[in-house]
């Protein structure tokens, strides 16, 4: 292990929710030990791009978000017959690349059947995720879009509390968009209608809510 890793451990062992921390020289092998370090843990999101390496430890808005955007995917994919993996804030890394991001959220939908079973992802070996959520709640995630884009990932669902966003990769850059890529029918509006309307009559009602607009408009 490198001697800088356990100093790296201690100073994100003690920041509090919603804070970024930036540390400017960190190698590949060390990001990988930290990788392994911090493991599975929902609270941790890590981003690295050629030496320079954030961890951010997001509110507990995140997952509120994230899990109902997941639970909006998955009535779409009933409805258009598809399948969907997701792979909640699991890493996506890169060593030719030297990137590394982990998203609030990872779904594969054209590609889903490549990953059945598989708990680790290898970017070298398997395809990118379809989608990746952003929950812009305590941080910026557009400082983040280029990382996503050496990555390959073709879009990007973005929600900072108030407005949903949708973002396709064109020309290694990502272009804001009103309609999804892998759902063609779904507007942001719409996602962000039903976000918003969770927050008054509950997540129960506004997925239920969310199941009629779908079937109607695939009937």
């Amino acid at each position: 292990m490198s001697t800088a890793t356990p100093s790296y451990v201690n100073a994100v062992n003690h920041l509090p929710p919603g804070v970024t921390l930036i540390l400017p020289e960190v190698t590949w092998p060390e990001f990988e030990e930290l990788v392994v370090e911090f493991g599975d843990r929902r609270d941790i999101r890590l981003f690295y791009d050629r030496g320079r390496m954030e961890v951010i430890l997001p509110g507990t808005e995140h997952e509120e978000y994230s899990d109902l955007i997941q639970d909006l995917a998955r009535e779409l994919v009933r409805v258009y017959g598809l399948k969907l993996e997701s792979r909640g804030t699991t890493l996506l890394k890169l060593e030719t690349m030297m990137t590394g991001a982990q998203p609030d959220g990872v779904f594969y939908i054209r590609n889903a059947p490549r990953i059945i079973g598989k708990r680790k992802l290898d970017l070298n070996i398997d395809p990118p995720p379809d989608i990746v959520v952003e929950i812009d709640i305590t941080n910026q995630s557009r400082g983040k879009f280029p990382l996503y884009a050496k990555l390959g990932i073709p879009e990007i669902w973005r929600y900072d509390g108030r407005s949903f966003e949708i973002y396709h990769l064109e020309d290694d850059k990502y272009e804001r968009q009103s309609n999804s890529l892998s759902f063609p029918t779904l507007a942001d509006e719409i996602m962000g209608r039903h976000l918003e309307l969770s927050k008054s009559v509950g997540q129960d009602e506004a997925l239920e809510q969310f199941r009629i607009w779908a079937q109607q408009v695939h009937m």
